[in-house]
């Protein structure tokens, strides 16, 4: 892929983002430049990554043909003011922070501008990210698909209709969070039962690690695989009964639902 790639914001996403990029060797890093607001910031990056890094975000406005705003939420509007007379007429603005819509990025332009919603997280660095994508109607297919390429890097991607988007936070942007919870729990239950603190957490990360891939691989359904596992009398329903009766499904759909609530209620 002949572009050069722009990020304006460098944090932990930023990082995981271009780090994909640069190992996949789709685009050489001479051609990623980054921005943050802080000499330390840029350092890390230049050090780390060896790519051109800036504290001016205009400078990256003018460079890329791809612009990943990889700021906070709350700094968007600001962000596009400042650079929004700096980019290429033909550049592809790519945000990655929840419950900014497509709308929102044009209205904030103030002119045409090819503009793409996606929702990554944090397991894209270890290069397992899942990464939600929705484009407005300035973009082609093969725009699109250029941009799905690159996020190929470190993610996978799923196209949704923008409104799905606000949902996607609850389901893989924030999900993280709630597996490492259980990770962290059922460790607990293990240390309880004597089980030392180290191997408990690699036994039940490896277990939910091998489970979600049963899900993706096989194409059965995730109570069927359930199912497999409850031999009649056995333990494991007993376990499952005993999570039915603490209400483990509602809490998660509860969960999500105050996640998809908060996002929608960003700005």
């Amino acid at each position: 892929m002949n572009k050069k790639i722009g990020f304006i914001g460098a944090g932990k996403m930023a990082q995981a983002m271009i780090e994909g990029i640069i190992k996949s060797q789709l685009i050489p890093k001479e051609n990623v430049m980054a921005s943050a607001n802080s000499e330390k910031t840029i350092e890390i990056i230049e050090k780390t990554y060896g790519i051109f890094t800036t504290l001016n975000n205009r400078d990256i406005a003018g460079y890329a043909d791809i612009l990943i705003l990889a700021v906070k939420p709350e700094l968007y509007v600001n962000v596009i003011k400042e650079i929004k007379n700096e980019i290429k007429p033909s550049a592809i603005i790519i945000t990655i922070a929840a419950g900014i819509s497509l709308m929102d990025i044009e209205q904030t332009f103030g002119f045409q501008v090819k503009a793409v919603r996606t929702m990554p997280n944090t397991p894209s660095l270890v290069g397992e990210g899942m990464s939600a994508i929705c484009a407005n109607t300035y973009l082609d297919e093969s725009e699109i698909s250029e941009v799905e390429r690159l996020f190929h890097t470190f993610s996978k991607t799923e196209r949704l209709d923008e409104k799905l988007m606000d949902a996607v936070p609850a389901i893989s942007g924030s999900s993280p969070a709630y597996v490492y919870m259980l990770i962290e729990a059922m460790a607990d239950g293990g240390v309880r039962q004597g089980i030392p603190r180290e191997q408990a957490y690699r036994l039940a990360a490896q277990a939910v690690l091998g489970a979600a891939k049963m899900v993706l691989e096989t194409g059965k359904h995730p109570g069927e695989l359930k199912d497999n596992v409850c031999t009649p009398g056995g333990a494991t329903i007993e376990a499952v009964v005993t999570l039915e009766e603490k209400k483990f499904r509602g809490s998660i759909t509860a969960a999500m639902e105050s996640c998809t609530n908060k996002v929608k209620n960003l700005i």
